[in-house]
């Protein structure tokens, strides 16, 4: 019984040591060096965020830097500008304002190319622009 135990356990054991030979699995696989040098940067994009409105008119801001961080700005005197240059292959650009006056707008431009634009005139106004395709 013992030797018959033994050599079932023989018979397994080269079973599987010839399969992972057929499978591959002994294989040792790397990536070749200086790969990562081969990348090509991307262009560099400029975004510029705008808030404004009425000279004198105080907001506050939320918008995306070009990491897509949440930033907030409280208190602002409009206008305010973010601007920013990233080499990113996308940016998703995103603000949002309140102010105190009655008029207050928001504009969104990637590359000098206008992406979104947004005026609105009530009281306490509120705007918010955004941009998912730069």
């Amino acid at each position: 019984m013992l030797l018959t135990a033994v050599l079932v356990l023989f018979v397994a054991g080269l079973a599987v040591f010839r399969l992972h030979g057929i499978f591959a699995s002994r294989d040792v696989t790397s990536t070749p060096t200086g790969f990562a040098n081969d990348v090509v940067p991307f262009n560099p994009k400029r975004v510029l965020i705008e808030v404004y409105g009425a000279p004198g008119t105080v907001a506050t801001i939320t918008y995306l830097d070009v990491d897509a961080q949440p930033q907030r700005a409280d208190a602002v005197v409009l206008p305010w500008s973010y601007d920013a240059t990233t080499t990113k292959p996308a940016v998703a650009a995103n603000v949002s304002a309140q102010g105190d006056g009655d008029s207050i707008g928001c504009r969104i431009t990637i590359d000098q190319e206008v992406k979104d634009e947004r005026t609105v005139n009530t009281v306490h106004a509120f705007t918010y622009c955004l941009d998912k395709s730069g």
